[in-house]
């Protein structure tokens, strides 16, 4: 994908979203003060059991909030998983119940370093305030500059601003240019700053080598149960349509084999007949062969790839869709599959329930990631928690450490993102 260009318009965008994300985060660190005060003060009160009252809806608060400084640090380039350990299932609603809840919460490490991190959001945190604070000592330099300074200077005393005292026009000119200086460092430096923070976010919020090995066993756990639901439903589709078609239409033409060697000497004419209703049940029933094969593993991924493979599905659709693909010769199988398969159901889900008209599925590789997004201009409103087959086609991508990310408001359009990882073989690459 070539990269966009930067305009000076798109940083005055980001700075400005940074800003407003910079106050949340500074917002958060004067909310961290009385969550830490709160949940230990209760955390100690467990001791004698009154704590166990109110640890739960004190822990779900403090993981929202740290689930939302998550989110703030992916957005400058730093993720940050959850380490948390997995919520015991079935746990009674009484006293035995809340009491399990409450150890649960109490015996996982990753409270612990919630806890600490609140301790210290109280002061790191505050640099939230720097974008917003750059800003506004850029804008009191510009208005001294604009004139304001005179009103002061009337009184007898200047304006102090940044080493300069604003009592005449040099120096408000002086001013005014410091006062760009600041503007330019809110535009470039507040994403440092906030990035600066994130890693902070990252080293306290994010999971320890230990839970990172827990996390990564449970996804293997997860994924294979999937793998082989999935595996399971596609042998018993192959077996279905083995059974319901091309196995049906050979024992017919048996039948008509046997028909017709009786009829030869009889009625030759009539058995002539049956021959020639016998080709046409066994070209049937090849032709079904070759659908099922192709619903295993399609030829056209097989000999010419992936890329060309999506194209084929472009052009197969009734719909408009574009393809853009920008990818190594060949990749992984299982991989190709994958993506081919996904892509298919995903056109085909547009074609039924979106009532879209054009599609655009761009496909490209960076940094060892085979990214593939669908767009279709559909009425939206896609929801994989809703019991569609998209919870399925995450399953599927979850076997190769894969995710599907949905945007579908309502009124669409529908933007399907898919990531898997893949070992490219080859730098080779071909696009249309």
């Amino acid at each position: 994908m070539k990269p966009v260009p930067v305009t000076w318009r798109g940083l005055l965008g980001r700075a400005t979203v940074d800003t407003l994300v910079g106050v949340a985060i500074a917002t958060g660190a004067l909310l961290s003060i009385l969550l830490f005060v709160t949940t230990t003060y209760f955390t100690i009160l467990c001791l004698i059991g009154i704590g166990f009252l109110a640890l739960p809806y004190l822990t779900a608060a403090v993981r929202r909030l740290c689930d939302l400084n998550r989110r703030a640090a992916a957005r400058y380039g730093v993720p940050v998983e959850r380490p948390y350990r997995p919520e015991p299932q079935d746990v009674e609603r009484d006293i035995v119940g809340w009491t399990r809840r409450c150890k649960w919460i109490l015996a996982d490490p990753a409270t612990w370093r919630d806890l600490l991190w609140l301790l210290l959001n109280c002061v790191v945190g505050l640099t939230g305030f720097v974008p917003g604070a750059l800003l506004y000592y850029a804008g009191e330099g510009l208005f001294l500059a604009c004139g304001l300074w005179r009103p002061l200077a009337d009184d007898g005393q200047g304006r102090w601003y940044a080493f300069v005292t604003v009592d005449s026009w040099p120096a408000a000119f002086a001013a005014a240019l410091a006062a760009l200086v600041v503007f330019t460092g809110w535009v470039f430096l507040g994403p440092l700053t906030l990035k600066g923070y994130a890693y902070f976010v990252r080293l306290l919020l994010g999971p320890t080598r230990r839970s990172q090995l827990a996390l990564r066993v449970r996804h293997l756990s997860e994924t294979r149960s999937g793998a082989l639901d999935i595996q399971a439903a596609e042998l018993r589709r192959i077996e279905r349509d083995l059974h319901d078609g091309a196995q049906a239409r050979l024992v017919s033409l048996g039948l008509q084999l046997g028909a017709v060697e009786r009829k030869m000497s009889r009625d030759p004419e009539e058995a002539r007949l049956m021959l020639r209703q016998a080709r046409t049940s066994s070209v049937q029933a090849l032709r079904e062969l070759r659908d099922l094969v192709r619903g295993i593993h399609p030829p056209v991924l097989a000999e010419r790839g992936l890329p060309d493979a999506l194209r084929a599905l472009g052009l197969a659709s009734p719909l408009d869709v574009t393809v853009v693909a920008d990818l190594p010769d060949r990749m992984p199988d299982p991989v190709e599959s994958a993506v081919y398969f996904t892509v298919s159901e995903l056109l085909t889900n547009a074609l039924k329930h979106a009532d879209a008209q054009h599609i655009e599925v761009v496909a490209w590789c960076e940094d060892g990631t085979l990214h593939t997004r669908v767009t279709d201009d559909g009425r939206g409103g896609a929801d994989a928690s809703a019991g569609s087959g998209l919870e399925g086609i995450r399953r599927r991508l979850a076997s190769f450490d894969g995710v599907l990310e949905i945007d579908s408001p309502q009124g669409g359009p529908t933007v399907m993102k898919l990531e898997l990882p893949c070992a490219l073989s080859s730098p080779k690459t071909s696009s249309s």
